[in-house]
């Protein structure tokens, strides 16, 4: 990405609608030029489910976990993702559009090779899978998804170091084509996790220190710990509702 960029790195914790509304309210304030470009590296807690913003919750998540996992859907593209929290780091990047970030294919490999070196530190063969994947011996660990706006590039992906692989089977379903050519019959056939190629268990410290130098790596970034503005704060809180709202998350029902 050129020259090293200056980032605010931010870790961070809570739920579904707290998280979406602080990426959303980021990335517009970035546009504006109030917010900083920002690297956050959070966790869902209570463990949540996200859907695209043009999935339908019916075709996407099980009758079972409807009652039992919250579901929010995303401003971005993408599809459905468990986000365990006892296993799963999600990270969100906010910048500029530069010339290189302007073509989305080509965005996707550049964002998400932050993720793909943090799982090379920790010693699996991790590699990026068109369009927006990141694999482990041909095995999904981390799927990305965008959304764009005032110029401003929004990438917010998945670091699955430790899922409950059973509990995301259980509760989402595939799409069958997902399954057409690749000689799978289940999500279970289709994902994998950190601690499972290791064959040990990598903890949650191991999992945010190897994305650190991972994105700082890959991506060239000088980053640097801060915390929320009290403009971002004030914006994620007005905006929350819209993401605890029956009306947005079964927008497609």
């Amino acid at each position: 990405m050129g020259l090293t960029l200056k980032v605010r790195l931010i870790i961070d914790e809570g739920s579904g609608p707290y998280n979406m509304a602080l990426d959303e309210a980021l990335m517009y304030l970035h546009g504006l030029g109030y917010s900083p470009p920002t690297l956050r590296l959070y966790m869902f807690k209570p463990s949540t489910i996200t859907l695209g913003y043009f999935q339908s919750v019916s075709d996407n998540v099980s009758e079972e976990c409807l009652s039992k996992v919250p579901v929010v859907r995303r401003i971005s593209g993408g599809g459905a993702v468990l986000h365990d929290e006892f296993g799963e780091i999600t990270y969100s990047i906010v910048l500029r559009e530069s010339q290189d970030l302007r073509n989305p294919l080509h965005s996707f490999k550049i964002l998400t090779e932050g993720v793909v070196r943090a799982a090379r530190f920790l010693g699996a063969p991790a590699e990026f899978a068109p369009l927006n994947d990141g694999i482990i011996a041909g095995k999904k660990f981390s799927g990305q998804a965008q959304a764009r706006k005032l110029g401003v590039i929004l990438q917010h992906g998945t670091f699955m170091y430790a899922t409950r692989v059973e509990l995301l089977a259980k509760c989402l379903k595939a799409p069958t084509e997902k399954f057409v050519g690749k000689g799978t019959t289940s999500i279970l056939d289709r994902v994998t996790t950190i601690s499972a190629y290791l064959g040990r268990e990598v903890t949650r410290d191991e999992a945010v220190n190897s994305l650190i130098k991972g994105f700082s790596e890959a991506l060239k970034l000088d980053l640097y710990e801060g915390t929320y503005s009290e403009a971002e704060l004030t914006l994620a809180k007005s905006i929350e509702w819209k993401y605890r709202s029956v009306e947005w998350t079964y927008l497609r029902p």
